[in-house]
Order: structure tokens, then sequence, then C-alpha cells
């Protein structure tokens, strides 16, 4: 019980610690709180979620509920991060349809005092990718590609 109580005041504590949300990001997700009409490197969109079962071309693996997709082009090749507001499952495949998704090479949280949920890494070369995030429970997904290492 002791700890109990001790680790929901350690956590209470490291709650209020944040001044402002998404106030002190790193130089590479400034991007997030600059929301764009494109999926380009350093700059968040928000995507409508609709029903998964009605999204065409949605990965074999993708988590039940809502689900979104959005088209983009790699010009350098490097490590790319996507970003989510929210749990969900991502999935980044190569051409313009069909294919297999990619496999990631890290997975990770956002920044502590940020709204960012996680950032899944992924090694892209040039060319056109698509993103598809599923398991959503908001009708909205703010997303955003992180400039490739």
């Amino acid at each position: 019980m002791l700890l109990a109580a001790v680790l929901l005041l350690a956590q209470a504590a490291q709650t209020t610690q944040c001044k402002a949300t998404d106030a002190s990001l790193p130089v590479s997700l400034l991007g997030w709180v600059k929301p764009g009409d494109e999926f380009v490197p350093g700059k968040a969109v928000a995507l409508d979620a609709i029903d998964g079962a009605a999204l065409k071309g949605l990965p074999a693996g993708s988590k039940p509920g809502k689900a979104a997709t959005i088209g983009f082009k790699i010009e350098t090749a490097g490590v790319y991060g996507i970003a989510l507001d929210q749990g969900g499952w991502i999935d980044v495949l190569p051409g313009i349809e069909g294919g297999a998704a990619l496999a990631s090479v890290r997975h990770g949280h956002g920044p502590e005092c940020s709204t960012i949920r996680k950032i899944v890494r992924f090694e892209l070369r040039p060319g056109i990718y698509r993103l598809y995030v599923s398991g959503l429970s908001a009708s909205k997904v703010k997303t955003m590609l992180v400039a490739g290492e």
C-alpha cells in the first residue's frame, strides 16, 4: 500500500512539473505546434479517422477501430519518425498501392510535457510512401513526419 501511494505521489509531482504543454519541444519536433496541410518532414497534420473496415488498402495486421491514411514523399534517405498524439498502430508502405508494411527500426514516446504520445521510426529511401494509422478511438489524429536522422 505504501509503495503504491509513493508511486502515485511521484507521478503526480512529475505531472505538475510541466509549466506548459508542448512548450519545450526539441528543434526536430517544433513543427508539432505549427500544423500544415501537407505531410512533409517537420510539419504536423490533422487527419480524419474513419471506421478501419471502410478504409481501402489498410494493411494486414492493422488494429480494429478507427483508421486514417496519408501519402508522402521522401527526398533524402534516412531514419524518419512518425509521431502520433494518441495510441495507435502505425504502418508505412512503399509506393502508391499494394506492398507490405515496412518494419520499424525504433519505438519511443514523445518528450515529457508534450502531447506527442509515441514516435515510431522507419528507415526510408527516396520515394513515395503511404502512412496508415489504425486502432484509433478519436475521430481525428494528429501526426507528424519527423525529419530523417
